[in-house]
C-alpha cells in the first residue's frame, strides 16, 4: 500500500485485483492464521519475526491448496460456455489459429460477415479458454448467427482443449512460424499443435481453409482429408486467389477471385500486403456462407485498421504513427517494415526486439536488425540483452552509427523520440514497449 501511495510511476495498464487473486488472499490469510496458531501453542513463538523469509513459500503453499478451488471454478464457467455455445444448433462456430495473423482475420471475417449475419467474434487477443469462456458467457445471445472464436496455444494441446469448448464446424489456419519457441521449442510441435484444430473437425459437415504458404500451412493442406479450401497468390493450385495487387500507404488495391463464385475488384485502408493474406482466408469463408462477391467487397472496404496492429495514427505534433506494438514476430516484423518503407522519409523505428523465440532468438533478433536497415533511417532500440543482436544486424548492412540509439526504458524512448523527431517523420512502434521490459 505504501509503495503504490508513494510511486512516482504510472502504469500503462490500470491496477486490478482480480477475483482470483483476491480467492487467493483469502487462502494466504487461512494459512498464515493457521501457522500462526500453531506457534502460538509451541515454544516456537519467535518463528513469527522469520516469517518475511518464508513468504514466497507461503504464497506459494496457498496458491496450491487454491488451486483445486479455482480448477472447479474455472470448470464449471466453461461447460456453461459450452452449453450456452451448443444449444443453438443453427450457430455457425468458426475457430481461427496460426503463430500469427488470427487476430486479424477474426476481424476481417466478424467485418465481412457481419454484412448478412449477426456475427459475434471474441473480442480483443481473447484467445484462451477462459478469454473464450467470458466472451460466450458475457456477449453471445440467441439472435447470434455465426461465432468466431480464436484460438492461442503455448503448449501442446492447448488448441485441443479450445476445441472442446467451441466445438467448430470451420476451422481456418493462417500461419505456421517461429512464434513461442520457449515452450514449443521446435517449430514441427508448433505446426503439430495448430493441427489440433483441424483434428477437431467433424467427419461430415465441416470445412477447412488454409493460406498456401509453401511450407507447413501447405503440408497441412494436403493431409487434411475432410473438405477443404487452400488461399493463396497462385490460381493454378489455389481456391481463393488475388492479382493486380497495388499497395502503398493509403492501403491496398486487387482483384479478388473465388473459383466458382467469380471476380471482384476490392479496396481497404489496411497496411501492408500481408493483410491482403488474412482477407483471401475471411473472403472464402464468407463466400462458403452465401455471402456474394459485392457483399464481400463492401466489408472489406469498411475494414478499419485493428488495433495496435499496423495502426495509423495522427500525432499532434503532425508526425505520422504506425502503431504495430501488439507483438513482433520474424513474418509479422518484415511485413510492417516493408509497410514503414512505403512512406516518405524520415523513418523511425522503436523496438524491443522479438522475444520468446527460444535458442534462435539472437539469431532471429541480428536479422531482425539487417532488415531494419534499408527500411529506416533512424532506430531506437529499447533494453539491452535483445538489442544487442539487432544493433550487430543494423551494422553489418552498413547502417550509420550514429542513427543507431539504445535505450533502457519507454520514458527514455519517448524523451528521445521528441528531441529527433520532425513534423513530416513517420515513427514505427514495432513490439511492446512494456514499463518494466524484461530481459531475459
Amino acid at each position: 500500500v505504501i509503495g503504490r501511495a508513494f510511486s512516482p510511476r504510472r502504469a500503462k495498464k490500470k491496477f486490478v485485483i482480480t477475483g482470483r487473486v483476491k480467492r487467493l488472499y483469502v487462502v494466504f490469510f487461512l494459512v498464515m492464521t493457521g501457522i500462526s496458531a500453531l506457534c502460538a501453542a509451541t515454544p516456537w513463538a519467535v518463528l513469527p519475526a522469520l516469517w518475511p523469509l518464508a513468504l514466497p513459500l507461503g504464497v506459494a503453499l496457498s496458491g496450491l491448496l487454491a488451486w483445486p478451488i479455482e480448477k472447479a471454478i474455472s470448470e464449471c464457467y466453461f461447460r456453461d460456455a459450452r452449453r450456452k455455445l451448443l444449444s443453438n444448433p443453427r450457430l455457425v462456430r468458426i475457430g481461427i489459429t496460426g503463430s500469427y495473423g488470427k487476430t486479424s482475420v477474426k476481424h476481417i471475417l466478424g467485418a465481412i460477415l457481419s454484412e448478412k449475419y449477426p456475427t459475434l467474434i471474441t473480442p480483443a487477443s481473447f484467445n484462451t479458454p477462459m478469454g473464450v469462456t467470458r466472451a460466450i458467457r458475457e456477449k453471445l445471445t440467441p439472435s447470434h448467427q455465426v461465432f468466431v472464436g480464436e484460438m492461442g496455444a503455448r503448449h501442446v494441446g492447448d488448441i485441443k482443449e479450445m476445441c472442446r469448448l467451441v466445438h467448430p464446424t470451420i476451422g481456418i489456419i493462417t500461419s505456421v512460424g517461429p512464434q513461442h519457441l520457449e515452450t514449443f521449442k521446435t517449430i514441427e510441435r508448433v505446426a503439430s499443435t495448430k493441427y489440433e484444430l483441424i483434428e477437431a473437425l467433424p467427419a461430415e459437415g465441416s470445412h477447412a481453409y488454409f493460406y498456401d504458404d509453401g511450407a507447413y500451412v501447405r503440408k497441412m493442406y494436403d493431409r487434411t482429408q475432410k473438405p477443404k479450401t487452400l488461399c493463396g497468390r497462385a490460381p493454378a493450385t489455389c481456391d481463393c486467389w488475388c492479382d493486380e495487387v497495388s499497395v502503398s500507404a493509403e492501403g491496398s488495391r486487387f482483384m479478388l477471385h473465388i473459383r466458382g463464385a467469380g471476380s471482384v475488384e476490392c479496396h481497404t485502408r489496411l497496411l501492408g500486403e500481408h493483410n491482403i493474406q488474412n482477407i483471401l482466408l475471411a473472403a472464402a469463408v464468407a463466400s462458403d456462407l452465401g455471402l456474394t462477391l459485392r457483399q464481400i467487397a463492401h466489408g472489406v472496404e469498411k475494414l478499419a485498421p485493428i488495433k495496435h496492429r499496423l495502426e495509423l495514427l495522427s500525432h499532434p505534433g503532425n508526425f505520422t504513427i504506425i502503431n504495430d506494438a501488439f507483438n513482433s514476430n520474424p513474418v509479422g516484423a518484415k511485413a510492417a517494415l516493408e509497410v514503414l518503407r512505403g512512406f516518405p522519409a524520415r523513418r523511425i523505428i522503436i523496438t524491443p526486439g522479438m522475444v520468446e523465440l527460444g535458442e534462435r532468438e539472437a539469431e532471429y533478433n541480428r536479422e531482425f536488425g539487417r532488415e531494419m536497415a534499408a527500411c529506416v533511417d533512424i532506430a531506437i532500440i529499447v533494453g539491452k540483452n535483445r538489442a544487442l543482436p539487432i544493433i550487430e544486424g543494423l551494422k553489418e548492412a552498413g547502417f550509420p552509427e550514429g542513427n543507431i540509439h539504445r535505450v533502457d526504458s519507454l520514458d527514455d524512448s519517448t524523451r528521445l523520440l521528441h528531441s529527433l523527431v520532425r513534423p513530416t517523420d513517420t515513427v514505427l512502434y514495432e513490439n511492446d514497449l512494456p514499463d518494466h521490459y524484461q530481459e531475459a
